[in-house]
């Protein structure tokens, strides 16, 4: 395989070279044994996201996150540190804590044993009872280890992982130049469908299926082939980054207004100034970056202050090994994880998550995957079932709506004989590279 030794640059995520040519079969998607594996070799070995940092600001703020049959609390301490524990206590199991909430002690409803935010057992009815001598001031919650990144809370139920730097490498370095942790979440959706979670990864790993699923993308993504730049590192993240302008392939028909030309008209760039659409679409392009370049200050645009050219204008879509995916916009990032049922691997949990970076004087936002929304953190997740679609009818339309729709169909054909493994295009080689670096920790070798 045609890997460089130094991980923090890239390999070409078109360049089938850099594959072993793994299959990606069937059974792979349904099998309780491959589910198993997952979670014996992979689940309890990376890093998790629980939560974001805003949800916790204050000592005694707490992220509930429950993983498959696992359940994890992730708590403010008085020093300002996060730290987790299993949500499991220590007398007899009980899980003690159902949702996200804000303690100065949790205590367990089954025998009223207290603990203090620290993990400490602090009272257990009676306490001289016990023939190993009293467990108040000694007993504490199992804890994991945990980290932050980007405004999210992270754990690993692996002593012995690398730390959540390493894990991530090069994503931090990557994305320095965006003030993640400034982002304000204005919608916050869990939605049930019925596919298994690698489905999402795989969705997200390319952007082939643009122009099928979502034709509102090309006036506004450019979708041509080679105008995207595909990348993945050794460690399974990967991204592909195309630029935020029409497409000159995918054209509107004459006489519809272009989308690309409010987006200039804001930045004070008359649309009719350009004599072809090549000029409007490229030109413009330049033209955007240059006069937001210029005038983001003045606007209020703080979070430009040390983004590149690139990055104010254009879509590095990203996905973190082996479940999250961050789409990085200009105003906007949209976090989508899948995770796993707990008992069906046909099923799984998909999380949606519209950030917006705040700017002075706007009071609501494009959410891009939402909708308008008001510019402000949401206080509680909807969690739905999409049962067709019809789960989450104020999402109808919208791209993260159109996949959910794809799902069910694609888990359908994994059991068919006709089907037996992936015939892919090279911007499609991230989709097996996913699978090759999956296979690479079920086999044992991460």
């Amino acid at each position: 395989m045609n890997r460089p030794a130094d991980a923090t640059q890239p390999l070409d995520g078109r360049d089938p070279a850099n594959l072993r040519g793994d299959a990606i079969t069937g059974d792979r998607y349904f099998s309780p044994e491959f589910a198993k594996a997952e979670w014996d070799r992979l689940w309890t070995r990376i890093w998790h996201v629980a939560g974001r940092t805003a949800e916790i600001p204050e000592p005694g703020d707490m992220v509930v996150h429950n993983f498959m049959k696992e359940s994890v609390l992730c708590i403010r301490q008085d020093d300002g540190s996060i730290r987790a524990f299993y949500n499991a206590c220590r007398h007899r199991g009980m899980r003690m804590v159902g949702e996200s909430t804000s303690i100065d002690t949790i205590t367990c409803p089954y025998h009223g044993w207290r603990w203090g935010k620290d993990g400490l057992l602090q009272h257990a009815q009676d306490r001289h009872d016990f023939p190993q001598g009293d467990p108040c001031g000694k007993l504490r919650l199992n804890e994991l280890r945990c980290d932050t990144w980007g405004g999210f809370v992270w754990y690993t139920m692996d002593p012995d992982a690398p730390t959540l730097a390493e894990y991530l490498h090069p994503m931090p370095e990557v994305y320095r130049a965006y003030p993640m942790d400034t982002a304000v979440r204005v919608a916050w959706y869990r939605i049930a469908i019925n596919a298994n979670w690698k489905f999402v990864t795989d969705n997200f790993s390319e952007s082939y299926h643009t122009r099928t699923a979502h034709p509102q993308v090309p006036p506004w993504i450019d979708q041509d082939v080679d105008t995207a730049r595909h990348e993945m590192w050794p460690a399974g993240h990967g991204r592909t980054v195309q630029p935020m302008r029409p497409s000159l392939s995918d054209r509107l028909p004459d006489g519809v207004e272009h989308p690309f030309a409010s987006i200039l008209r804001e930045w004070d760039i008359d649309p009719a100034q350009y004599a072809t659409y090549e000029d409007f679409a490229l030109q413009g392009w330049h033209d955007l970056k240059a006069a937001k370049r210029r005038l983001w200050r003045e606007r209020g645009y703080v979070h430009y202050e040390h983004m590149d050219d690139e990055q104010i204008t254009d879509s590095p879509h990203t996905v973190i090994f082996p479940n999250v995916t961050i789409s990085f916009l200009p105003d906007n990032l949209v976090f989508f994880r899948s995770e796993p049922h707990p008992t069906d691997p046909e099923k799984c949990y998909f999380d949606l998550w519209c950030m917006a970076f705040p700017v002075e004087g706007q009071e609501t936002c494009q959410s891009i995957m939402a909708g308008e929304k008001p510019l402000r953190e949401v206080e509680v997740c909807e969690v739905r079932d999409f049962d067709g679609g019809r789960g989450i009818p104020e999402l109808a339309g919208q791209i993260v709506y159109q996949d959910m729709e794809l799902a069910e169909a694609m888990q359908a054909g994994m059991h068919s004989r006709g089907y037996t493994d992936a015939y892919l295009p090279a911007q499609e080689t991230r989709v097996r590279f996913f699978h090759e670096v999956l296979n690479d920790w079920i086999e044992g070798r991460r």
